[in-house]
């Protein structure tokens, strides 16, 4: 497990992250390439990968979208369910990748 040695941390700090998301302008989220909100959409993205080949499942990017309903018009609030799911199950969080989103958003006005 790469992630162990902060994955709780890591799990906790997105959360936060998504959670000041979830007030902001959608159009603010998701500008720049790539965006604050592809960013963490890609990380609770591979930490649904990871827990699916952890327990031997097969996985697929078409099977993440449909587990975390993303058509739906509250995005943000999808990746928290899908977040708190994925931490509810021990899954891996890249600690390195939450600290990249966190740095992005912090331009965005986000406070650590």
């Amino acid at each position: 497990m790469p992630y162990e040695r902060n994955a709780i941390d890591a799990g906790s700090r997105l959360d936060r992250l998504l959670s000041w998301m979830g007030r902001q302008d959608f159009a603010t989220l998701s500008a720049g390439e790539p965006s604050v909100l592809r960013q963490a959409e890609e990380i609770v993205i591979e930490s649904h990968r990871r827990l699916y080949e952890s327990e031997g499942r097969a996985w697929s990017k078409p099977t993440a979208y449909r587990w975390l309903r993303f058509e739906d018009p509250m995005p943000v609030q999808r990746l928290r369910d899908g977040l708190k799911e994925l931490r509810g199950k021990a899954a891996e969080i890249d600690p390195d990748a939450v600290d990249k989103v966190w740095k992005d958003a912090a331009k965005l006005g986000f406070s650590y």
